[in-house]
């Protein structure tokens, strides 16, 4: 059409005006002012530059597509995430020996932890080898009407060691990131749990015990958000005692390249035995009622506002339950 047009003002006479002028009513050319002009000069090009696109948001698979997921083999007692029932059968005479005696965890509401699908169960966090996630992991184990396995989302310094990551793995330690989250919480369907004090609860000395720390930026929301699973708190006291910190060797982690190198009753004078040196304290463990987040649906997860009031509302609720059983115990030890 344009190569006709043009043939067909090279044919009329110069001098008179074409039908086609923009004088007479023809159409506006960029260099007359027309609304359609040439694009803005950009003076940082960038062909390979595409347009933001948000990323794409996972529903729960249906019956068929998760019918597509890997199952666990029973031969190789392994799972996809590398944990490996064998291994968590031979350690589980000395789990259930701190859990049963030592600590004589006195546990209530793990029937608030559902039967089936996924949920993202939140806790508190505390002491220098912290005992709190395996005792949860027990409690789950041997006291809910239905038990499952249960899956911590931890941090990736935990594979930089060879023999602790290797360990942490087969019981149950997956890096967490929000891809492994969403496949374990949306596709699989399985129990997640998550500490969002990280570091900072672990490093807490003796006298700032039982004050929660702050839980990030509101990652864990997000990720129940995006999975469209309830979030269990869970309220932890006894830990902080179990395995305190009274002091940090600063020179030791500039040293040694530890996260952190904590002073108690048992370490660094017991060497690595002192991760067996825990002291009696008696551990209590509250799971609360489950958070609903269905109602705001995943993109839920984009609003910052959303996120950051739900994740103040989860440690509030923490720190008020933790609260109630420092008021309620009447002896570190004995409860």
């Amino acid at each position: 059409m344009e190569a006709r047009a043009s043939r067909r003002r090279a044919q009329e006479p110069r001098g008179r005006l074409a039908s086609t002028s923009p004088l007479l009513g023809g159409p506006l050319g960029a260099p007359a002012g027309s609304e359609e002009g040439p694009a803005p000069f950009d003076p940082r090009p960038d062909s390979l530059r595409g347009d933001p696109v948000a990323p794409p948001t996972r529903s729960a698979p249906t019956e068929p597509e998760r019918a597509l997921l890997p199952a666990t083999e029973p031969a190789r007692e392994v799972d996809d995430w590398g944990r490996s029932e064998r291994v968590v059968g031979l350690i589980e005479p000395v789990l259930d020996f701190y859990y049963r005696y030592w600590f004589r965890v006195e546990q209530e509401g793990v029937e608030n932890v559902p039967r089936a699908g996924g949920a993202l169960i939140v806790s508190n966090h505390s002491g220098a080898l912290p005992p709190d996630a395996p005792m949860i992991m027990q409690a789950i184990r041997h006291e809910h009407p239905a038990p499952r396995p249960v899956y911590v989302l931890g941090e990736h310094w935990f594979k930089g060691y060879p023999g602790v990551g290797m360990l942490a793995t087969k019981l149950g330690l997956v890096p967490a990131h929000p891809a492994n989250a969403q496949r374990l919480l949306a596709d699989e369907g399985r129990l997640a749990l998550v500490f969002p004090e990280g570091q900072k609860g672990t490093r807490k000395l003796y006298w700032q015990r039982y004050k929660l720390r702050r839980f990030g930026r509101g990652g864990f929301v997000r990720t129940a958000l995006r999975a469209g699973v309830p979030i269990v708190p869970v309220a932890v006291v006894g830990a902080e005692e179990a395995m305190p910190i009274f002091a940090h060797a600063r020179s030791l982690e500039r040293l040694t390249g530890l996260i952190y190198v904590p002073v108690n009753h048992a370490f660094p004078h017991f060497g690595l035995a002192a991760a067996l040196m825990y002291l009696p304290a008696k551990l209590k463990i509250r799971f609360l009622e489950p958070i609903d987040l269905t109602a705001y649906g995943p993109e839920g997860a984009d609003d910052l506002a959303l996120v950051g009031s739900i994740s103040e509302e989860v440690r509030r609720r923490i720190q008020r339950e933790v609260d109630r059983l420092l008021a309620s115990r009447t002896s570190v030890w004995f409860g």
